[in-house]
């Protein structure tokens, strides 16, 4: 299991962002689906980290917490 980077992370989502005002419509073939495809499965794990964390809000800093210890 490769180390999870905070910073890929938000960078992944800025791409993103990024990607969606620039793209018209989603690839549907060849290599742009296998592409989308890997960006929807990292859009998925982000997502689902964050939907699994618990959020703190102190003097405005917003705080996430995610337990990515395996499961026993």
């Amino acid at each position: 299991m490769s180390t999870f980077d905070p910073q890929a992370m938000i960078q992944r989502f800025q791409d993103r962002a990024e990607a969606v005002k620039r793209r018209g419509f989603p690839p549907v073939e060849g290599p742009e689906r296998l592409r989308f495809i890997e960006a929807a499965n990292l859009d998925f794990q982000d997502f689902a980290m964050l939907a699994d964390a618990t959020a703190s809000l102190n003097e405005g800093i917003l705080r996430l917490e995610i337990d990515l210890r395996p499961s026993n």
